[in-house]
C-alpha cells in the first residue's frame, strides 16, 4: 500500500464500530513480534519507551533519534504505523513531514495544556503538512487535561478536555487522546461531549477493559510505556532466576 492508502486504512480503523486495540512497540524487534499476531491491524509506537531505549527521560529524546526509530519500525511492516511524536518538537509541521517521509501515517501529539489557540495551531500545522505530502495524516490529538490536572476538580478536567477535543477535531484531528484512568462515568461524559468513536484512551491498571470502553463509544485504546515495562519485568525476573541457578523457561519462543 502507498502511504496515503495506509493512512486511509488507519482512519477506517478509528471509525469502525469495534475499538482499535494497539499494543505499543518501541523498536523493530518488538514491532515484528506484535505485527506477526493475526489480531494486529495497526502499530503504534510508545514515545516514552523509545526515549528509555536511548537513555532519555520521556519527552526529552532528540527529534532525529525519534524519527529514525519510528522510521525503522514503519519499514519493518506493511501495517499502518502511528507514532508518538511528543509535542511536535517546536515545529509540528516539519516533524510531521519528516515522519511521513519515513513511512509513518499517523501520530499522537500532546498539548501539554498550552493555551488552546496555540494547541489548535499545532493541530492545523500537522494536518496541513499531511495535505502537502499527499497523505491524509491520522492525528490522534492528545490533551493532558487529566494527567496535568494538578488536583483540580474532575469536572473542570472534563470540561477542559471537551473544549479542547472539539477544537482539535474542528482543526482536522481524527480523534482525541485523553490519557488517564477514566472510569465509566467520566468516559461517558467525554464521549457525549466530543463524539462517538472520537476518543482514544490508555489502558492502565485500574482502568476499564477495552470491551468496556468500546461499549461506551471509544475509538481506540493503547497501552503506552506499560508494554515495555511488562517485557522488562520478564527480563529482570528471568535474570534473577538465572542468577539463582535457574534455566531458560521451556516454551520460550525465538521471536528475535
Amino acid at each position: 500500500m502507498t502511504a496515503a492508502q495506509k493512512a486511509q486504512t488507519l482512519r477506517s480503523l478509528y471509525d469502525a464500530t469495534e475499538i482499535l486495540r494497539v499494543v505499543n512497540v518501541w523498536d523493530v524487534v518488538s514491532a515484528k513480534a506484535i505485527a506477526d499476531l493475526d489480531q494486529t491491524t495497526a502499530l503504534a509506537t510508545a514515545g516514552h519507551s523509545i526515549a528509555a531505549t536511548f537513555g532519555y527521560p520521556d519527552g526529552q529524546i532528540p527529534r532525529e533519534l525519534m524519527i529514525d526509530m519510528v522510521g525503522r519500525i514503519a519499514a519493518s511492516t506493511e501495517l499502518p504505523v502511528s507514532a508518538d511524536l511528543d509535542d511536535g518538537y517546536d515545529d509540528a509541521g516539519e516533524t510531521t513531514r519528516l515522519a511521513i517521509g519515513v513511512g509513518v501515517v499517523g501520530a499522537n501529539v500532546e498539548d501539554r495544556l498550552k493555551p488552546l489557540a496555540e494547541s489548535v495551531a499545532v493541530v492545523e500545522a500537522i494536518v496541513k503538512a499531511g495535505e502537502a505530502e499527499g497523505v491524509p495524516f491520522v492525528l490522534n490529538a492528545r490533551t493532558d487535561a487529566f494527567v496535568r490536572a494538578n488536583g483540580r476538580p474532575v469536572e473542570e478536567s472534563i470540561a477542559d478536555a471537551i473544549e479542547r477535543g472539539r477544537a482539535f477535531l474542528d482543526a482536522g484531528a481524527a480523534s482525541v487522546f485523553i490519557p488517564g484512568i477514566l472510569n465509566a462515568d467520566v468516559t461517558r461524559q467525554l464521549v457525549d461531549g466530543i463524539g462517538q468513536r472520537k476518543i482514544s484512551v490508555i489502558g492502565l491498571p485500574g482502568a476499564l477493559t477495552a470491551a468496556e470502553y468500546e461499549a461506551l463509544g471509544v475509538a481506540r485504546i493503547s497501552y503506552g510505556p506499560t508494554t515495555q515495562r511488562v517485557a522488562l519485568t520478564a527480563l529482570q525476573d528471568v535474570a534473577s532466576s538465572l542468577y539463582a541457578d535457574g534455566v531458560i523457561p521451556e516454551g520460550t519462543r525465538a521471536l528475535n
